[in-house]
């Protein structure tokens, strides 16, 4: 499946060194493939594809969260 090649190809990517505007698109990539995922998760509920979308989403929160910045006091 060419989805879950793009999927584990987003996992290994390296997230450093990256501008505002690369975090922003990695997050909406990011999306774009959980929710594809989880399309073809509703109808044959394989527990691996389930695991593929947990660690996107991990990773995705990681990337949000630098966007996001540190909180003010």
């Amino acid at each position: 499946m060419e989805l879950l090649e793009k999927a584990l190809e987003y996992e290994k990517r390296k997230m450093s060194n990256m501008s505002t505007s690369d975090r922003v698109a990695s997050t909406r990539e990011a999306k774009a493939l959980i929710l594809a995922i989880n399309e073809i998760y509703k109808e044959t509920k394989d527990p691996e594809l389930m695991d593929i979308m947990k660690r996107l989403t991990v990773k995705k929160k990681k990337i949000e969260k630098r966007l996001k910045g540190m909180p003010e006091v």
